[in-house]
Parts: C-alpha cells; structure tokens; sequence
C-alpha cells in the first residue's frame, strides 16, 4: 500500500496525535483514541420534520375486494407501527423533532387538515409514506402546497415508473422507492438537519477587513468577518503551557518523519491551534476561515497555522484556508452530512495517465471521522514559505473518495466528483504543497475539463448523496 510516493511501499506507522477541546488525545496502531468533537457553546434548535403515512383502512379495501398496488398481502397497519418506531429512534439518534402522524392519511380532508398543520407549524422539511398506489396525488399535492423539501418513502412494489420518474429528480424532493429502505430515510433526515445547521451556524472570517456581518445568499448562514490582526493578538497572548508542551511533543513523537521543522517550529504550531481554539471559543463559532498566506511572508506576521488547520478538522471543526468561501461551506456542509472532513487543495492535473493532482499544506488526519483511525502525517515547513511546521498526509492508495465544491449565489451550484487514490507522489521530485493526492475521476474522458479550485476531497463515495441533497434544496448538481 502505497504511502509517500507513487512507487513506494507503505512503512509501519507507531502513532498520530488529535488534540481535544479540553487537552490532547494520543492515538497509535494498536488502537486509535478519538478526539472529542470541539464544542463551541452555540446551542441550536433541533430540526423539526413533519411526517404522514398515506393509505387507505385495510378493512375498506377488504370490502371494495380489490387491492391494487402493493396489493392484498401488504399489512400497511403493520408497515406503520413498525416504521413509526424506527423512524422515532433514528430523530433520537439525529437529534432531530420528528412529527409522524399516529394515523394514516386517506381523505381529501385529511389532507387538506395536514396541509394546514405543516403551514402553521412551519417545520424544517416533510417526511410523506405512501403505502397505495392510489394515494399519490395526495403526496402531490402535499408538495406543491407546503413547498418545503421533502423526503419520500415508497416500498418496493408501490409506485409504478409514472410515479417514480417525474419526482426521481424534481427539486426538493428526495424519492425513496426501495425494499424498506429505512437507512435511506435516515439519509434524507441528515439532508434536511444539515440545511437547517447551516442557516443557525456562524461562520467566522479572519481577513484583512473591516469587522461585519452577513448572510450568505441562500444557505443563510451567519458571515461575521474580524481583522486579522485578531489572530495576531490571540496568537502573542497564547503562552507556552504545558498544555502547549503536550501538544508539540505529541506533534514530534508521532510523525512519521519529520524533515525540516526545528523544536521550536513545532511549539510554534501548538500555539497557534490554541491560539485558533481561544478565537472559535470566544466567537462561539461553527467554521471558521482565514487569509492565512501574507501573514506568512517577510516580515513574518504569525506562524503557518497548518498543524492547528489539521487538529480542528480532526475534531469535527470546518477550517478553511486563504479566507475561500466556497470551500468553507464546503467543508461545513460535508461535516454536517457524513460527519468527516475534508482536504481543501489547489487543483492540478497529471496529463499523460489522466488523474487529478492537488495539493496543499494542511489537511485532516482523521479522514473517516473524528472517531475513525488517523492516517500517518510527516512534518515538514511550509511550501511555499519554506519556514515553521506543517502536515504531510498521507492518503491511503485505492481509497474511494468524493470531490466537491459549493458554488455561493441567489442561484447556488455544487460542483461533484468520485475517483479514487492512485497515490502521494513524493516530493521531490513532486513539487507543490506539502500534502498532496493524485486520483482517478469517475466519468470524466478528460481530466482538464474538472471543474473549481480549492475543491474538497473526502473519503467515501457520496456523490449520489450529494446530488440528491442538491436535488432535495434546489441546488444545481455539476460535474
């Protein structure tokens, strides 16, 4: 397994290290201890979803003598006590206020009462389970009614292709038409959670502005931009506590290897993860950006903020660099659907075996998760820069991962790839910055036509689920 260099074999790894809201976490081989989840003391709502099954009594049916789809065997009383109870564990388990309705819908009037109620209340999304074929025009006038996205549910054996093609990829809606396919549901919960996070969030920019406010168009997530110079001060007050010690010597004690980077360099880094927390603590922040490259330059305004970028993302935390907003709501977004990180990197092709190049200086280790085993990282200095401590991961070779990019606007755009890990190219002979990952791309002839900068590559194939979570909020899917 290839880990630094296209034509190298991967070497044994002892231990990396995450850093905790409250102290530092040493993970090894043996077995990896998960950093918490930093906590940034915003408290937010709970998504409220309202849901309906749709169907007729059995007895009626019993009476009418015939059936129609799904048929004459299909216990829907069963169906949607059963549901009801898994649907009621997956809102604890998503921490989300889901409304399923003890009793079925049948009516034009019960209809019309539910259409009211979800007006009234005003909730987050919809949650509609048809158990008749017949009781469609129902779910569609549901929809086009309220307006909000919706997550459908449709038993195998339910809905015929007129049913299921012309809602498969109508925006805001997400259609489920699979065998009991409640893993599904629970996707399409985390879809509706994560747009409903996104507009309570906080994002702060640290850039070489004036402080203000914002909203960003369309997600409505809180923009508060602060001076730079908040970094600076935050970074000067940061002393060097044993906390800090612990740190820098996990940092050291746990790499791979580690090239340039002095002792002090690698203490420089602690400081300014704890630098970066204080800042997320005092704002009480969700995400949190940065114009990170001029401080960097002569004269040295603070240190490369790389190592500190890498523990944050560990923790769960979206941490964007070069103050791009894009790939922090990116980064936010993909946290808040599949709980993992992402690599932010600037975009470059290899031509001649037709893969994806990029490359930048910091990067999550923890690519599954906070929870999830870290890769192995070397320390090295800043590319670009050539001075301080930053992270070399290194990516795991045949690894799946998905390549995105949110494109901010009235009329926003979600860039969407999948590939997979050909390797790490050394450097040298590589040049770029110092993490790096060369991929296939799925479904592209040609590698030039990939499309964004900084997009964000993260482990796992989701771009199916991204696509839907763009089709469910009316945002434009590219490739």
């Amino acid at each position: 397994m290839n880990q630094d260099g296209c034509d190298l074999s991967r070497r044994g790894f002892l231990g990396v290290v995450g850093v905790t809201a409250t102290g530092i976490t040493l993970a090894s081989s043996e077995g990896a201890a998960a950093p918490r989840i930093l906590e940034t003391g915003r408290k937010k709502p709970q998504a409220v979803v309202y849901g309906a099954f749709l169907y007729p009594p059995t007895k009626t049916l019993d009476e009418a003598g015939y059936y129609s789809w799904p048929g004459s065997s299909f216990d829907a009383e069963g169906h949607h006590r059963e549901y009801q109870a898994k649907i009621g564990e997956m809102a604890r388990e998503l921490d989300m206020n889901v409304h399923m309705g003890e009793r079925a819908l049948d009516t034009k009037e019960d209809v019309g009462r539910f259409i009211e109620e979800v007006k009234a209340a005003k909730p987050d999304g919809l949650l509609l389970i048809p158990f008749k074929k017949g009781h469609w025009p129902h779910v569609e006038r549901i929809i086009e009614e309220t307006k909000l996205p919706t997550v459908i549910l449709a038993t195998l054996g339910v809905l015929l292709v007129d049913h299921i093609a012309p809602m498969h990829k109508r925006s805001g809606v997400y259609l489920i038409s699979s065998l009991e396919n409640l893993e599904a549901v629970g996707n399409g919960l985390r879809m509706i959670r994560t747009a409903q996070r996104m507009r309570e969030s906080l994002l702060v920019d640290l850039a070489k502005a004036e402080a203000k406010e914002s909203r960003i168009p369309y997600l409505n997530t809180l923009l508060r931009t602060l001076p730079l110079e908040r970094f600076y001060e935050q970074y000067e007050r940061t002393v060097v506590t044993e906390e800090v010690r612990k740190l820098a010597k996990a940092y050291e004690r746990h790499a791979k290897d580690i090239e340039e980077p002095t002792k002090d360099d690698i203490l420089d880094a602690a400081r300014a993860y704890f630098a970066l927390k204080g800042l997320i603590q005092t704002e009480q922040a969700d995400a949190m950006m940065m114009t990170c490259l001029p401080g960097l330059q002569r004269p040295h305004k603070h240190v490369p903020p790389c190592m500190g970028f890498m523990s944050l993302r560990d923790e769960g935390f979206p941490i964007g660099c070069q103050s791009d907003l894009n790939s922090t709501i990116t980064l936010m977004l993909v946290q808040y659907l599949f709980n993992k990180p992402g690599f932010q990197q600037n975009a470059s092709m290899e031509t001649e075996r037709n893969h994806y190049f990029g490359a930048h200086c910091t990067s999550p280790s923890r690519m599954n998760g906070p929870e999830s085993r870290p890769e192995p990282y070397i320390l090295r200095s800043h590319a670009e820069a050539g001075w301080g401590c930053v992270p070399r991961v290194l990516f795991k070779e045949g690894q799946e991962v998905t390549m995105a990019l949110y494109k901010t606007g009235d009329k926003p755009q979600m860039i969407v790839y999948s590939g997979k890990i050909v390797c790490c190219p050394k450097m040298p002979p590589a040049g770029g910055c110092r993490t790096n990952i060369e991929m296939t791309i799925d479904d592209v002839k040609d590698v030039c036509d990939v499309k964004g900068m900084h997009q964000i590559i993260f482990y796992g194939n989701h771009a199916k689920q991204l696509r839907a979570f763009c089709i469910l909020h009316g945002i434009e899917a590219m490739a």
